[in-house]
């Protein structure tokens, strides 16, 4: 037979108090001897009560629960987003509920419907680009909202984002450190906002060092490795040689890469390699493994949720409106030299 669940009456009745009493000094509250709180803490830890969630939550206008909105269906950006997340609502007690409706805006509805039906705290939205969505339709309420690698056309909600163009400026100061003097990009496709801030990072680095990017040597593509591979082929029918490729993501650069030892070149004795993501399962795979610039996703899943807390908290007016987090260079053999960033 189950053994019956024990209540708040069970611990009352051990601990010699009133359930009152046993409530109040299980949420801290009230004014009662040292003696009797221990009495009734220990009673509860003896019976391993476990106070009802459902009840706590109404009593104090809180799920603890927060709903995480995610259009990366394959989860190659949300999983470490949610990661951080996790790590950050973990102290606060507090569990996520992640919902995957893909670009369906239809889908998308209902699921933060049925959110904000379980009576969420608040909302982390996210996706797998940074380009400008539609802002997730709250029904008029006032639930605090934060987008995490996304970013909300005409409204002012709070966004946590990587600062791309900052990680496309490392990976040009990184090649330009290590002697690279024709430096060549090859990237996805131009209608990415992300493909846009990397490219002026880069060249942005280059002109630092007074240099500029030659016109033959910029290629924009698919996403994918294949486009890495026929890019090469494209960049070798311009002079004069190329010694450094910086690529808009690990796929396309792993391309490059099996490109470049086809035909005969060297990486990283005469084309130093860099890619953009820190995809572990591409770049570690590279032939030679990959220089790349880290997005440090599951740091700026970390970030939104604590932007979250503090709104949940009312402390929103702390919080800043767009947050662009840092990326960092990840440095393996694709470039032949030190990290010198």
């Amino acid at each position: 037979m189950l053994k019956a669940a024990v209540t708040i009456h069970d611990v009352a009745k051990a601990a010699g108090v009133s359930i009152g009493t046993v409530s109040k000094v299980l949420n801290n509250q009230g004014r009662f001897t040292e003696e009797t709180r221990i009495r009734v803490r220990q009673s509860a830890e003896s019976l391993r009560f476990q106070p009802n969630a459902l009840a706590q939550s109404l009593h104090q206008k809180r799920s603890y629960t927060v709903g995480l909105v995610s259009r990366d269906s394959f989860g190659r950006f949300s999983l470490p987003l949610l990661e951080g997340i996790e790590n950050a609502l973990d102290p606060a007690r507090m569990a996520v509920f992640v919902c995957k409706p893909t670009d369906d805006p239809v889908h998308e509805r209902r699921h933060i419907e049925s959110l904000m039906a379980k009576r969420v705290d608040g909302l982390i939205v996210t996706s797998r680009r940074t380009d400008k969505r539609p802002p997730v339709d709250l029904a008029g309420t006032s639930m605090p909202v934060v987008y995490a690698y996304a970013q909300p056309e005409g409204s002012e909600a709070v966004c946590v984002l990587p600062d791309d163009r900052g990680g496309g400026q490392l990976a040009g100061q990184h090649l330009l450190c290590l002697g690279r003097t024709a430096l060549a990009h090859v990237t996805g496709p131009e209608h990415f906002t992300a493909v846009r801030e990397r490219r002026q990072g880069f060249e942005e680095a280059l002109r630092e060092a007074g240099r500029s990017l030659d016109p033959d040597w910029y290629l924009s593509g698919p996403w994918s490795e294949a486009w890495g591979h026929e890019a090469v082929g494209r960049l070798l029918e311009h002079g004069p040689r190329f010694d450094a490729i910086f690529c808009g993501s690990d796929q396309i650069a792993r391309g490059v890469a099996d490109a470049l030892r086809e035909r005969g070149l060297r990486v990283p004795e005469d084309v130093a390699l860099v890619g953009y993501d820190n995809w572990d399962i591409i770049a570690a795979a590279t032939r030679p493994p990959l220089t790349t610039i880290d997005p440090c996703l599951e740091t700026l899943g970390q970030q939104a949720a604590s932007c979250l807390l503090a709104m949940i908290a009312g402390a929103e007016a702390t919080v800043p409106r767009v947050i662009r987090h840092p990326c960092r260079l990840v440095v393996r053999q694709s470039c032949g030299g030190e990290a010198l960033l």
